[in-house]
């Protein structure tokens, strides 16, 4: 919302959900007509090795690097022991329908948080000062929203996984599947969205927790059930990772001992990352424009125009042709952009309106805005 302004922010949220939901949807129908069952053959029977490679390098970096935890106290050593106690556990699994209670959980936890954030959209945003260009309709870093939206919403990674795990798969059945999925996912966002940016408007971080005083009880607990969301999801993407490096370098099998090596490697170098990485707003642009435009927008799109033999005017041929070189200028602009217009980070120093006693909120000097701004991220992403 900070980056695209809030209207347009609105807007691309749906645009954005409505292009997740059509090439989820187109991804399925391009392995119904090539015969794969896997994201990485459809690809391969549709552009050979040179397209099978990037695919997977794709699909390795995507769900490798999108666990960047954020822990003020302890950091180091609450990501260590979250790591080995629980997203490791979770991660040695070979069949991923058994994650489908965890990611109940997951989901209601993130039901929960957003009634933390609607709470202090109440009781905290009428306190804080509305930054000058709060309500413009559109901003010169829409792309850049863009890559963030689709880091959101994809899950093309593995979405064959999640289809094969289905009772008697169709496409019809994915089809109402996915469509239901897309449309809470699209309303979680923009509740989060809404709230969040309606009270910190250009203030507001690239997590969005770093934004709330640490004094405030609700809000970690938030924090804690928000923490909790990103180890229950995290065994998901682990998944998509592991298959990736068995297709590549163990013709798709992986014996007990090596599911259990790779399994390890994998968590630990991401853990290693994670550990490194504080500022989640680059991760976001980044990992979403490199990452995510491309097998949202352009990957799905050319797989199902090569393959399908319906006519030029069919709507999903059409709908096609249009994503794909939407997704190449948000891959390219958005990648250029997020480069040259690095944001900072406060790294989890507390804002100034957490100190009332030095700051009066009611006789904001500009000045004192504008230098409070730039401390501020141009990302809100919370719920995957």
């Amino acid at each position: 919302m900070k980056q695209a302004g809030f209207p347009l922010g609105i807007l691309l949220l749906f645009w954005v959900s409505y292009v997740t939901d059509f090439s989820l949807v187109l991804l399925i129908k391009g392995g119904a007509l090539s015969g794969t069952d896997t994201y990485q053959s459809l690809v391969n029977k549709t552009f050979g090795f040179p397209g099978y490679l990037l695919l997977s390098v794709l699909q390795f970096l995507y769900p490798f690097i999108v666990d960047p935890e954020n822990v003020f106290i302890g950091r180091h050593f609450i990501i260590g022991l979250s790591t080995v106690t629980f997203t490791l556990p979770l991660s040695l699994y070979r069949n991923i329908a058994k994650l489908g209670k965890v990611s109940l959980i997951s989901t209601g936890l993130t039901t929960l948080i957003l009634g933390i954030v609607m709470a202090r959209a109440i009781s905290l945003g009428p306190h804080i000062p509305k930054t000058e260009d709060a309500w413009v309709f559109a901003k010169p870093n829409a792309i850049q929203a863009v890559g963030v939206m689709s880091f959101a919403f994809i899950c093309h990674h593995n979405s064959f996984l999640v289809y094969s795990s289905l009772e008697e798969p169709t496409v019809a059945k994915w089809s109402r599947l996915i469509h239901m999925s897309i449309v809470i996912s699209v309303f979680i966002c923009i509740f989060f969205a809404t709230c969040g940016y309606l009270t910190f408007t250009g203030f507001t971080q690239g997590d969005l927790f770093e934004n709330y005083c640490r004094n405030d009880d609700l809000v970690t607990f938030g924090r804690f059930c928000y923490g909790v969301t990103v180890i229950l999801t995290y065994p998901m993407e682990c998944f998509v990772t592991r298959e990736v490096i068995a297709n590549v370098f163990f013709g798709g099998n992986l014996s007990s001992v090596f599911h259990i090596v790779v399994t390890v490697m994998v968590i630990t170098v991401a853990t290693l990352v994670s550990l490194l990485i504080d500022c989640l707003g680059i991760v976001l642009e980044l990992n979403g424009v490199l990452c995510a435009t491309p097998l949202i927008f352009i990957i799905p799109s050319a797989c199902y125009l090569k393959l399908s033999e319906e006519p030029r005017t069919h709507s999903d041929k059409i709908m096609s042709c249009v994503m794909l070189p939407i997704g190449a200028v948000v891959m390219v602009f958005g990648f250029v952009m997020a480069i040259t217009n690095t944001q900072d980070c406060t790294h989890g120093q507390e804002m100034f309106y957490c100190f009332p006693d030095n700051f009066s909120l009611t006789n904001t000097s500009e000045s004192h805005v504008q230098q409070t701004t730039q401390l501020s991220t141009l990302n809100i992403s919370i719920f995957q």
